[in-house]
């Protein structure tokens, strides 16, 4: 005799419910991306790159906030996608900049020079600063693949990002 056997019924994960999260991941693997390129493979940043990491680490911060909004008020949650996607973009248009930096379609900030030589009064600590600090150029692509900077790839994550929360924003709101 053939007895069906019926599985235990497991409700599906909410849509809603992934959107903080899946910003929080892809925030959290952007920002790691940049420290293992940094750390574990030597690649030093310029001042631009650092910049570029910054919004990554207030999307981090919303992804936390738009969790806890999530079950206390579902109703906050769609601006607060909205404004990781504003934030993504803000990061899209550092990484846009740098990227015209490296394909000299224009200049770079003051600090992409370098601080070598600031404060130092004699031959002895200039040498010594230039030991010290390594100097990294905006201007310079120190990776990429495919003809695509590390900047590049920051822009065009940073762009799907930000329409991925406003079209996640959008649908929330409907929703809601």
């Amino acid at each position: 005799m053939n007895q069906a056997t019926s599985l235990p019924h497991r409700s599906a994960i909410d849509w809603p419910t992934l959107v903080p999260l899946a910003i929080l991941l892809v925030s959290i693997a952007s920002l790691g991306s940049a420290f293992i390129a940094q750390y574990g493979f030597g690649l030093q940043p310029c001042v631009l790159c650092i910049w570029q990491r910054w919004p990554y680490a207030g999307t981090i911060a919303i992804g936390l906030l738009a969790s806890l909004l999530l079950r206390r008020s579902p109703l906050l949650l769609p601006p607060v996608v909205a404004l990781a996607g504003a934030i993504f973009a803000i990061g899209a248009g550092i990484a846009a900049f740098h990227v015209g930096v490296e394909q000299h379609w224009w200049v770079g900030t003051a600090e992409c020079t370098g601080t070598v030589g600031n404060g130092a009064t004699t031959v002895e600590a200039l040498r010594a600063q230039l030991k010290g600090t390594p100097v990294v150029r905006c201007d310079e692509v120190a990776w990429s693949l495919f003809g695509i900077s590390m900047a590049g790839y920051n822009l065009l994550a940073s762009v799907a990002y930000a329409i991925g929360c406003w079209i996640a924003a959008l649908r929330l709101w409907r929703r809601a």
